[in-house]
């Protein structure tokens, strides 16, 4: 009889093509889960992620879910995966779900937060989960855009898939902007994030910050649905999906 398991996964993006598995690539999170649990199990899976992380995005709470025959327990599960994995991609949790659970389709909010190392000199034992940022940041303002940011609307602006033709209408529930010491955290919680949606946002509010483009751009990006009026994709690896709720 088939079990539907869920797993919560940490990992360091840094050295992977993103989440979804590639036929060009084996350095996949998708891929290496999936080579993992054929040998463990003998069976093809497929393994099912509550979103797709793109390359060199970090994970502190992903969730995925597949289907297995196996009579191995939740717990031998976690202790294979754990054993072979690499060691840049760890299961911190498993459960079996009720059949028709999804990890994905099932996903009610999702919490991504950017690091920004706000300094000139580098954080050498953090540098591959932060973006450093030496320019003095305007966190007022940029707390005043992230308003506007806030509630629904039509993020097409705000995303670099030009051919998506499914709807680009999200819902962003709270900016929050913070400054510990030389750390700023810009966490985005909604109920879901266009491709590079949450890193355009982001060098959106860093350009405002920085004093380079006006809060009231973000409504014309609204209005427009331009993803040429918005600000830069920020680089990857200061991103990190914190938490999905069900």
């Amino acid at each position: 009889m088939s079990k539907n398991i869920r797993i919560c996964l940490e990992y360091d993006g840094t050295r992977y093509d993103g989440w979804q598995k590639q036929e060009n690539t084996d350095m996949t999170i998708q891929g290496k889960l999936e080579v993992l649990l054929k040998k463990m199990t003998g069976e093809n899976i497929e393994i099912h992620g509550s979103g797709r992380t793109d390359a060199g995005v970090h994970a502190f709470g992903q969730i995925a879910n597949f289907h297995t025959s196996t009579k191995m327990s939740v717990d031998e599960i976690m202790n294979y995966m754990n054993e072979y994995l690499p060691k840049d991609i760890a299961v911190v949790n498993v459960s079996e779900e009720a059949p028709r659970f999804h990890s994905r389709l099932n996903a009610r909010k999702k919490i991504y937060c950017y690091r920004i190392w706000n300094s000139k000199v580098s954080n050498v034992f953090q540098h591959r989960f932060l973006y450093q940022l030496a320019e003095e940041l305007d966190l007022e303002k940029m707390r005043e855009a992230a308003e506007i940011m806030t509630g629904t609307h039509d993020f097409k602006g705000f995303c670099s898939n030009k051919r998506m033709k499914k709807s680009s209408v999200r819902t962003i529930e709270k900016i929050s902007i913070e400054k510990i010491e030389n750390e700023i955290q810009i966490r985005f919680t909604g109920d879901g994030f266009l491709y590079h949606m949450v890193r355009i946002l982001t060098g959106t509010l860093i350009e405002i910050g920085m004093g380079k483009r006006k809060i009231e751009t973000v409504l014309e990006i609204f209005e427009k649905k331009d993803r040429q009026l918005a600000g830069y994709t920020a680089p990857p690896n200061g991103l990190v999906l914190e938490k999905v709720e069900y």
